[in-house]
């Protein structure tokens, strides 16, 4: 079985390389208090998720994170079990924070 789960340098190595959709499986509000830069939102919880993957093309390559790791390891395994064959889990927002990655905040404007 390869690795499926990767550290923020390893992250950083390997998209060096291999370049692939980053996925924020946060819910939206979670999402809009900071994410990474090029992250797109698919709440696990909400149900977006599930409506959501199995419409991607399986030959991309998928980085997973969510606020601990729980939420982008069950999405990273429901996506294995579809056969997507190059799915990651970064695991934990506030560590892929802490270790520099670049990051945005959106800003609510009403």
């Amino acid at each position: 079985m390869p690795k499926t789960t990767l550290t923020p340098t390893e992250y950083q190595q390997i998209t060096q390389k291999e370049k692939g959709v980053l996925v924020d499986v946060r819910t939206p509000e979670e999402f809009k208090n900071g994410h990474l830069k090029k992250a797109k939102n698919s709440d696990f919880r909400g149900g977006k998720f599930d409506k959501e993957y199995d419409s991607w093309d399986r030959s991309k390559t998928y980085y997973l994170y969510c606020a601990s790791g729980n939420r982008s390891g069950e999405a990273l395994r429901l996506m294995q079990e579809a056969g997507f064959a190059n799915v990651y889990n970064l695991g934990a927002y506030k560590d892929l924070k802490a270790s520099r990655l670049k990051t945005t905040k959106e800003m609510n404007i009403k």
